[in-house]
């Protein structure tokens, strides 16, 4: 069947992405903080979730017309869960879901298939879903009323099959084999590795997603930024006004030298949700932390990205002989000492695995007193992780 090239997709799925005169009339009760802020309140807070954002007025727009913005975030279950994915994913979803938005999880069960995740095992990877679930619950994502909605691909697009379709071959037609093939970045891989037609097919489903689930903003990382690209570049091509705003975060390091992104595969270069205090304690230990270096310090980054946003600060405990204790309120205090040499990693260390500690307990707690968590944990153990 032929399309002809000025036809929008034959579905209501481009309908996300609204602004229009009803947002302002819809109950300001759909957010319990909105009427509390202004909108520059607001997108301070929501502008803080991310490294970059296309674009900015945009955003301060969308905020000004809509009271509940989409957001989407995604994730392919794809084996156990990084201190990325669960502790900074909870912050930024927390700090979303404060600025008056509302958050759309789309678990990608068939993407992670298509993906080749777990062998392509669909059984075993709904099983790595449901156990990050249980993670975002333990470490405590606010998940209080409709602010944040969990979706299981796999279900939701059977379900408006007649929408989704249609949307992914529009927007396949539209685009040549090489600009999809800049995309496969967001699944981990890249345009010289030997690719199937399923993974040809990834970013086209992706890209249909943000439609597909009515978004405002694409709240994921940097490493999915062309596709995100690509939607509003299909906005484009339909001449479509109202594009998805981009809010890419930050990708945490590995912990070794030299590693851009943490990997699954390589138990050594990330903290999971679940290791025990004296898994951290040695990862961190071994951690790449050279003296005086704060440019690709993976431990700095860590208390960035995670410890501060978390507490708000820092405490190193010292002797009296070496300074003595020391709390730290802000990320730029600590790198000032650190770049200057008057904190030692060998204090750095033990204070960033004691925050860190801190802060998994709850996750390890409910791991090993809730029998569906800690039978999930078992199972997803015993999987193999497969590139």
């Amino acid at each position: 069947m032929s399309m002809e090239e000025e036809q929008t997709p034959p579905s209501e799925a481009m309908q996300s992405l609204s602004v229009n005169s009803e947002s302002n009339s819809t109950s300001a009760s759909s957010s319990s903080t909105t009427p509390q802020m202004t909108v520059e309140e607001r997108y301070r807070i929501v502008r803080s979730v991310g490294e970059e954002c296309i674009q900015e007025d945009e955003l301060l727009n969308l905020l000004s017309k809509k009271p509940q913005p989409i957001c989407y975030d995604g994730f392919e279950p794809s084996g156990r869960m990084h201190i990325a994915q669960g502790v900074m994913k909870t912050i930024s979803v927390n700090k979303l879901t404060a600025g008056g938005c509302k958050v759309k999880i789309w678990i990608a069960d068939w993407f992670a298939q298509l993906n080749n995740k777990m062998g392509g095992d669909l059984k075993k990877i709904q099983t790595v879903g449901r156990y990050l679930i249980e993670i975002w619950k333990a470490v405590g994502m606010d998940l209080e009323g409709d602010k944040v909605e969990f979706l299981w691909s796999s279900e939701e697009i059977n379900a408006r099959a007649s929408e989704y379709w249609p949307l992914v071959m529009d927007i396949a037609r539209r685009n040549k084999l090489p600009r999809i093939m800049r995309c496969v970045q967001i699944m981990g891989r890249n345009e010289q590795d030997e690719l199937t037609a399923a993974q040809i097919l990834y970013p086209c489903m992706q890209c249909a997603d943000i439609f597909f689930l009515k978004a405002d903003i694409c709240q994921l990382g940097m490493d999915q930024r062309k596709v995100n690209v690509l939607a509003r570049e299909y906005c484009d091509d339909i001449k479509r006004k109202n594009k998805p705003i981009i809010l890419s975060h930050h990708m945490l390091p590995g912990l070794q030298q030299g590693q851009e992104k943490m990997s699954k595969s390589d138990p050594s270069s990330s903290i999971f949700m679940e290791d025990e205090e004296a898994e951290v304690n040695v990862k961190i230990k071994k951690a790449y932390c050279p003296p005086n270096v704060v440019e690709g310090n993976p431990c700095l980054d860590y208390l960035k990205f995670i410890v501060f946003p978390w507490f708000n600060e820092f405490k190193v405990e010292r002797s009296e002989g070496n300074g003595g204790d020391r709390i730290f309120t802000s990320f730029e205090e600590l790198v000032a000492e650190y770049g200057s040499g008057q904190l030692h990693p060998a204090d750095l260390k033990p204070a960033l695995s004691k925050a860190l500690n801190k802060i998994l307990q709850p996750v390890r707690d409910h791991f090993k007193n809730d029998a569906n968590a800690k039978d999930l944990l078992k199972r997803v153990k015993g999987y193999r992780v497969t590139r």
